[in-house]
């Protein structure tokens, strides 16, 4: 039996088999350790996975943008890797262990679901999802794959230190009691509409599998004109592109509070902002969930800020307009304010000197990640976890989406998260799915 062929039927063997990483099977430097990836998207975000990936096999590249193709092949040094423009194909590719997706929102969740459909381990750049519906199918696919594949969502901000010294803050009462719960970015990009038509697509660009799933817009180089990292800024605020700030930073950022509260679905949304424009997500909005009590907390609010709303300074020492994305938890005995990289406690009342609190000992403390897509490559590995698994994952953006979804019907709506519908506004429910063009399948 092949290598591949024996990890795979362990895997599959039932929760009761031991999973050994392959590390221990056959030396964590053999070449019989290293994966068999796809990289699909192989500039932008898709440079970002190149340092780690040089150190598995890249079997196959994929991307629309045939330029792209040949820069990807030359700087990973693979020039024998099978070539496709087309991801569909890309993951019937023979002998793949795993896939990294750097696409264009709109095809994320598709993309992840077809690979998890053919046993692949998923590494998926965020937002994981462009619709509720997206976000739960992904999820359920999931969940029925966890006992043998690996997945994580590119929210790479995740590997930050900071993230742990926070959770761990939160959880051990620095702030008391916890009783809500805002993040919040300040990124503002307005646009009118979609681009009019300009020209015709370069040959080496095929268009038409950029749109995707999407209902057909006709070609604008407008919708090209970022650079490597920044592209995804001149698309992502149209409705059938992406979602706007919210799968954008809101993804990163809502993690910072996610990684803390260990929520799962809201039981409420509602959202309101800029007036609703049918073409373009909007860039000033505020979104308020009301979240169950857990095993640790009572129920809490949640709340998201972009394009210059903001929660309200706690203190007038205070000036979260100086923070560009960050959260703030706030409890009975303080407030946690916090960026991606540092943090800063205000206990309140005359008697505020954390007498009640007590810190974790050293050897307590959550360690270090030592880098986000390792984490996910050695969890393919080995023992399948990783820090923002498609659970985690799914949850945080269905959140996320369900008030874009609360904003455009202009009224809170009441949500049954295990039932993945709206209570009581008709109108609402509808929101929760995209339209595909005929031919694209999100669960293929």
């Amino acid at each position: 039996m092949k290598r591949r062929q024996f990890l795979r039927s362990a895997a599959l063997a039932g929760a009761g088999t031991l999973i050994l990483p392959r590390a221990r099977l056959f030396g964590a430097g053999a070449a019989s350790n290293k994966l068999n990836v796809a990289l699909i998207g192989t500039w932008g975000r898709g440079e970002a996975h190149f340092g780690v990936l040089r150190g598995e096999n890249v079997v196959a590249l994929c991307d629309v943008n045939e330029e792209h193709l040949a820069y990807g092949a030359q700087k990973l040094n693979v020039p024998n890797a099978k070539q496709y423009v087309d991801w569909r194909e890309c993951l019937d590719h023979k002998g793949l262990d795993a896939v990294v997706c750097c696409t264009t929102d709109q095809t994320h969740a598709f993309v992840a679901n077809w690979a998890m459909n053919r046993g692949l381990h998923v590494y998926c750049e965020k937002p994981l999802a462009n619709s509720v519906e997206e976000a739960r199918v992904v999820r359920v696919n999931y969940l029925k794959n966890k006992g043998r594949l690996a997945t994580q969502c590119g929210t790479q901000r995740h590997e930050f230190e900071n993230f742990n010294r926070v959770r761990e803050l939160v959880r051990d009462g620095a702030i008391g009691e916890l009783e809500s719960v805002s993040a919040w970015g300040n990124r503002q990009i307005p646009r009118p509409g979609y681009l009019p038509a300009k020209g015709e697509p370069p040959k080496y660009l095929h268009y038409d599998l950029w749109i995707g799933p999407s209902p057909f817009h006709p070609y604008n180089p407008g919708y090209f004109a970022g650079g490597p990292g920044m592209n995804c800024l001149s698309w992502n605020m149209y409705w059938d592109f992406g979602s706007g700030q919210i799968g954008d930073m809101g993804s990163h950022t809502m993690d910072l509070a996610w990684n803390a509260i260990d929520a799962a679905l809201p039981t409420s949304a509602e959202g309101k902002g800029d007036p609703f424009n049918p073409e373009v997500t909007p860039v000033r909005l505020e979104m308020h969930f009301d979240h169950p009590a857990n095993d640790w907390r009572k129920a809490i609010q949640v709340a998201w800020y972009q394009g210059g709303a903001m929660p309200e300074n706690p203190y007038r020492a205070v000036d979260l307009n100086r923070i560009d994305h960050g959260a703030m938890f706030e409890g009975s005995k303080g407030v946690l304010v916090s960026d991606f990289t540092s943090r800063l406690i205000v206990p309140n009342g005359d008697k505020a000197d954390m007498t009640y609190y007590h810190p974790r000992a050293k050897e307590a403390l959550i360690p270090k990640m030592h880098g986000f897509q390792q984490e996910w490559l050695n969890a393919c590995k080995g023992n399948l976890k990783t820090s923002c698994d498609f659970e985690y994952s799914s949850n945080l953006i269905e959140q996320m989406l369900l008030g874009l979804v609360a904003y455009r019907v202009g009224k809170k709506i009441g949500y049954d998260g295990a039932a993945g519908k709206v209570t009581d506004n008709t109108a609402a429910n509808e929101l929760l799915r995209r339209t595909y063009r005929p031919g694209w399948t999100l669960n293929g």
